[in-house]
């Protein structure tokens, strides 16, 4: 005799015809499965796994445990110096709080010499970038012999400092100099070099300019480079001249690379040291008989290795720190807006 088939009621309860309930296929837990996966593993299995989860962060370590060597530590460091009295010979004193920094702002000189170093910054950091930008573009084009123009631009920066301040010294002497020299041939007074302030700033912002434009000038020409042709083939096929696709194409698209030599240029023309103390002709090498051209870095080693006080030397070395801060973001800022002005247009 054939069974009874359940109905749909019973089948829905979970039951079958005869009341019985019923059996259905036996349920795994899917907790115990993992576990099971997990103690299956075999120890390659397992250093494979370490491997992925901890290598990036290994391969990336050795620059951070040298920043933290010789950069974040000397900061700190600094900053705890600058709030102590501290001799270069006795050492440690007790705390003073913000004496030091207090002391370094009424120093008269010391706004002198900050002057003096936005002054010689302004002179050399901007002319510097837009040569080197101008410098780059005509390097990009069909120029004949590229390579030897692309490698005889970068040796005023493997010239030492030493050299060049020579070099010109021999062009800015007040009474020997090549420049007065030719100045007075055509009925000109020379020029005080040394002894002229805003004279003295032009001039080592010469000597800055001469010695990294070719520097910016590679950087900004491998950016160049790297800028895809296809974007001048489009601009020239709608009727864009070569300065519309300069400004047009080549600055937007380089952008962050300007960013990187504007920030780099900022922080390297505010920490200016070797230039204006080989300039100097004076016994002292402070800048200058009334330190007419001295700079922040200059007022440091005087405080800190002259005059022996480190306590102030590190907080100057503060305010100067937070002032490159500062002009960093600034210019960033600029930089950001004259792009979004420029794509707007």
């Amino acid at each position: 005799m054939s069974q009874p088939k359940p109905d749909d009621a019973d089948t829905r309860s979970g039951r079958d015809a005869s009341g019985l309930p019923l059996r259905g296929p036996r349920s795994t837990k899917v907790g115990s499965s993992k576990a099971g996966t997990g103690r299956s593993l075999t120890r390659r299995q397992r250093l494979s796994r370490w491997d992925a989860r901890f290598a990036p962060y290994v391969y990336i370590s050795p620059f951070f445990v040298v920043f933290a060597l010789v950069g974040l530590f000397p900061l700190v460091y600094t900053a705890w110096v600058s709030v102590h009295e501290w001799g270069l010979l006795s050492g440690k004193g007790e705390y003073v709080g913000l004496q030091n920094y207090r002391e370094v702002w009424e120093n008269p000189y010391f706004l002198k010499q900050t002057v003096n170093t936005l002054s010689i910054f302004v002179l050399s950091s901007g002319p510097q970038i837009v040569i080197a930008v101008v410098l780059a573009a005509m390097l990009d084009t069909h120029l004949r012999g590229r390579t030897f123009w692309r490698m005889s631009i970068l040796l005023p920066y493997v010239v030492s400092p030493v050299a060049v301040a020579i070099i010109f010294g021999s062009l800015y002497g007040d009474k020997y100099g090549l420049i007065n020299q030719a100045l007075n041939t055509i009925g000109i007074d020379g020029i005080g070099w040394h002894t002229n302030r805003f004279a003295s700033h032009v001039a080592i912002a010469t000597m800055v300019n001469w010695r990294w434009t070719g520097f910016n000038t590679l950087i900004f020409l491998a950016a160049m480079q790297a800028v895809p042709r296809d974007l001048y083939e489009s601009a020239e096929m709608d009727g864009a001249s070569k300065v519309r696709q300069f400004l047009s194409v080549t600055l937007p698209m380089i952008k962050p690379t300007m960013i990187f030599v504007v920030i780099t240029s900022t922080i390297g023309g505010l920490q200016i040291f070797a230039e204006p103390r080989l300039f100097d002709e004076t016994t002292a090498r402070n800048g200058g008989a009334d330190r007419q051209f001295g700079t922040i870095t200059m007022f440091i080693y005087d405080q800190g290795w002259q005059l022996r006080d480190l306590g102030r030397a590190s907080a100057t070395a503060w305010m100067l720190f937070l002032m490159i801060l500062a002009l960093a973001l600034v210019n960033l800022m600029l930089v950001r807006r004259l792009g979004r002005l420029g794509g707007s247009k």
